[in-house]
């Protein structure tokens, strides 16, 4: 049974994943290849850390940095289930490469304010200043 710092769940889930599925499918040229949750959260001896499983392999990092494309989830509708299954197809270049650098683009400009926000006190915290001086002082609505 493999272990999982506490310091980088995240990390270790993705590498677990990579060693035992991504990896293998990949040698033996599969199209496809599925993951279970249940079986990668028993394999690596946690406990209660079905969300965090889930989040490491469907996070961006994992599908762009072994190019894969998850195509189906099957489980309940919370998605965070020990039944929870992921299947990926491997994306290895031609129109899917550019259509997933399309994705990444869109999602750093997607962030590119983010800064911008956090120092304003959060996007909510502008807004509602907005709101509250959109008449500017003194001036009744």
């Amino acid at each position: 049974m493999a272990t999982v710092s506490s310091n980088s769940n995240a990390d270790s889930i993705r590498q677990y994943a990579i060693d035992k599925y991504v990896s293998p499918a990949r040698h033996r040229r599969d199209k496809t290849f599925s993951i279970n949750v249940g079986g990668v959260h028993k394999d690596l001896g946690l406990n209660n850390r079905i969300p965090a499983v889930c989040s490491a392999l469907t996070s961006r990092k994992f599908v762009i940095e072994n190019r894969l494309h998850l195509i189906s989830k099957t489980g309940p509708p919370s998605g965070k289930s020990t039944t929870v299954t992921y299947t990926y197809e491997f994306v290895d270049g031609g129109e899917d490469r550019k259509t997933l650098d399309r994705h990444d683009a869109w999602n750093r400009l997607r962030g590119a304010l983010k800064d911008v926000f956090a120092e304003l006190g959060g996007g909510e915290n502008y807004l509602r200043n907005e709101r509250a001086n959109f008449y500017g002082p003194g001036k009744d609505r």
